[in-house]
């Protein structure tokens, strides 16, 4: 990956627990997988019944602001932000009713939802979707910056359907078993080129003096610590 290909973003994430409710996601997944997981949160999941969170990214010829709130349990999300023409938008949809609701639900705001909450709760995804290989590489030079670190790379395959099959991506681990670096490359040559990010700790603001190669994000939330 050259620097070039790398696409400078900045992005605040907050997130706020709420009420307790049972998950439905239990499987047999590789042991690097459920200890990520359980990094961030796993063992608490069945202590939620919903999730509110904003998320904000800007980079060169974008400035958006997302604002969920996703009940896991029955599948209804509410999302307030603004459309592709930049009027204000606030709905609520159920996901499994989706296909029933008016275009702009269909076509836009449902696949900024399912690609938000990828970033938000992407340490989880690694466990909960089966159809993904995880593959503990050892430790790697970080692509960002000095030292090494564990290299977990997650790849979709592209029968597994989605927005977005076929994506690859690639977490550097700590020794404290949190991302602090991770990739992002899209199989499909039409999406943006390979994205790195280096998270910030979630008491810290977002630098934004990082370099153009870096991407940060902070996090708040008692599962995103």
């Amino acid at each position: 990956m050259t620097k070039s290909s790398i696409r400078p973003m900045i992005c605040l994430l907050v997130l706020a627990v709420m009420i307790p409710a049972v998950s439905p996601f239990a499987q047999n997944r590789p042991a690097i997988a459920e200890q990520i997981a359980k990094t961030y949160g796993l063992d608490a999941w069945n202590q939620i019944d919903a999730i509110r969170y904003t998320w904000n990214a800007q980079f060169p010829g974008v400035n958006v602001a997302h604002a969920w709130e996703w009940e896991p349990k029955t599948g209804k999300v509410s999302y307030e932000g603004k459309d592709k023409d930049g009027k204000p938008v606030k709905v609520s949809f159920v996901l499994s009713r989706v296909a029933s609701e008016p275009a702009n639900i269909k076509d836009e705001i449902e696949p900024s939802f399912v690609n938000d909450q990828y970033w938000a709760l992407f340490p989880l995804h690694v466990y909960w979707d089966a159809s993904a290989s995880v593959t503990d590489d050892g430790m790697q030079k970080l692509p960002i910056g000095k030292g090494e670190a564990k290299h977990v790379v997650v790849k979709y395959p592209t029968e597994a359907g989605g927005f977005t099959p076929g994506d690859t991506w690639e977490l550097y681990l700590g020794k404290d078993g949190r991302v602090e670096q991770f990739v992002r490359k899209p199989a499909s040559s039409s999406q943006r080129g390979p994205l790195t990010r280096r998270p910030v700790p979630y008491s810290s603001p977002p630098n934004t003096a990082a370099p153009p190669t870096a991407s940060r994000c902070t996090s708040f939330s008692p599962m995103l610590p």
